[in-house]
């Protein structure tokens, strides 16, 4: 199924199925399964969080994509972006993203990383998403789902990205970044209930206009020698 609202076109499918049929974009900036066994009952039983989410039952991050689909993803954009890159096999690069979780004493890992083919050195954001502290108040939808500030901070730093491509789309997070920043956007999730949601939160961020200014995130630039 393919839905399009505004500057965002959205596919109900598999990427793997849906991929071969798109044409070639600026940019893929997006966030697959590590497969390091996230899964409903571990999310709920970690230590430290308080009042944790129930994202119901779901267990797909048994394996990481295979290698194939990583490189067919490759194909379809000239600047790339992958977090959790470090699980994947790709290149090595000179311009990791670093995003520092502040997560304090809890079993989460202190950061995430995201792989680019970017001509940058390393940088790194501190951005607090866990716990009564965090910075921001957006709902959380998703048991993997970057922060709105993280995914503007990675699309303002890539050389290029007038329409961006997100084969793992998840609960839209990149798709609404993409559109407050005045960028096209295209989006794949094969999970109905997160494509729904998808769908929702980007057509609320083309019908609203940011009234605020967002929360200033704190860059810390590293280079690699």
């Amino acid at each position: 199924m393919k839905v399009e609202i505004g500057n965002a076109t959205l596919y109900l499918g598999d990427c793997m199925d849906i991929l071969p049929t798109l044409d070639k974009v600026d940019a893929v900036i997006t966030d697959p399964p590590y497969g390091i066994n996230e899964n409903s009952k571990k999310v709920a039983s970690r230590g430290n969080m308080a009042a944790p989410k129930d994202y119901g039952d779901f267990d797909w991050d048994k394996a990481p994509p295979p290698d194939e689909l990583i490189e067919l993803i490759r194909t379809k954009g000239k600047y790339q972006a992958f977090f959790g890159g470090n699980y994947f096999t790709l290149p090595p690069t000179s311009c990791w993203l670093v995003w520092d979780k502040l997560n304090g004493d809890n079993d989460f890992a202190d950061c995430e990383l995201a792989w680019t083919n970017w001509p940058k050195a390393v940088r790194r954001l501190q951005w607090r998403w866990n716990g009564m502290i965090r910075q921001g108040n957006e709902e959380r939808f998703h048991p993997t789902q970057k922060p709105l500030e993280v995914m503007k901070w990675v699309i303002d730093l890539c050389p290029v990205s007038n329409t961006i491509l997100d084969p793992f789309m998840g609960s839209g997070t990149t798709g609404v970044a993409a559109i407050q920043m005045g960028r096209k956007f295209v989006g794949i999730e094969r999970d109905e209930k997160y494509f729904e949601i998808a769908c929702k939160r980007i057509k609320q961020a083309i019908l609203q206009p940011q009234l605020f200014e967002p929360e200033p995130v704190k860059q810390i630039q590293e280079a690699m020698f």
